[in-house]
């Protein structure tokens, strides 16, 4: 599996994929850090961390539109699903390459703490908290991008798809507004990412908020392997 990792990664820094995906989410995040902490004059990062959430939306889906949609392009697909390992390996090994490009973009969250640290006090447990929020949701929208990415061998349409059902995920909220019934309005509630995203945001390591991502990227790392399996044995 530590191959999978390594092949994934490079392919990212191989092409330019990885660089676009550091700068553009470092670009967003130094201007949030500085319109919202450094002209505020605040240590709180909640306003950076939520105005980061649709540059995230946006982003996971260029990091995962050619996992496997481009394998099976490539016809490579083949040579992993033949390779000595196991599906559930190759699953993992792609989503791992994956979330840890997701956490080089998300390290950079620490030097602006650092920052802060030096003209008034930082909290840190709420600090880690809403970065472990952040890691939490963002390896379920790359789990449920990367399920999307095994279903076609169009980048593109890949792109499409996760771009549209990480903007939907992200207006979840909204849509409790429009709608009148008291059971899909909880049911909304219960599976909106922004909903236990704040949990995290106000300090609060919710062990259900925890789970609920958990079981997100278990899920859909499982629908994965099964598309895999599918494929494997047609």
């Amino acid at each position: 599996m530590s191959a999978i990792i390594k092949r994934e990664l490079s392919s990212y820094f191989n092409s330019a994929i990885g660089y676009i995906v550091l700068a553009v989410f470092y670009f967003f995040s130094g201007l949030f850090f500085y319109m919202y902490c450094l002209l505020s004059n605040t240590t709180s990062m909640s306003y950076l961390f939520l105005s980061m959430l649709m540059i995230v939306v946006l982003l996971i889906p260029i990091v995962t539109m050619k996992s496997f949609s481009e394998e099976r392009k490539q016809k490579t697909d083949q040579a992993l699903l033949t390779a000595p390992i196991s599906l559930t390996e190759m699953v993992l090994g792609k989503f791992l390459g994956a979330f840890l490009l997701y956490c080089m973009c998300n390290a950079i969250y620490i030097l602006y703490a650092i920052i802060l640290s030096f003209y008034a006090s930082v909290d840190w447990a709420v600090f880690f908290t809403t970065l472990l929020g952040m890691l939490l949701m963002g390896g379920a929208l790359i789990a449920i991008d990367l399920f999307i990415s095994a279903l076609t061998e169009s980048q593109v349409i890949a792109a499409v798809l996760s771009m549209g059902v990480g903007l939907l995920i992200y207006m979840l909220d909204s849509l409790t507004n429009l709608v009148s019934a008291e059971w899909f309005t909880a049911l909304l509630n219960n599976i909106s990412f922004d909903g236990h995203f704040t949990n995290f945001i106000n300090g609060i390591i919710n062990l259900t908020s925890v789970v609920y991502f958990l079981s997100v990227i278990a899920v859909f790392l499982f629908l994965c392997i099964r598309v895999f399996e599918k494929r494997r044995w047609s």
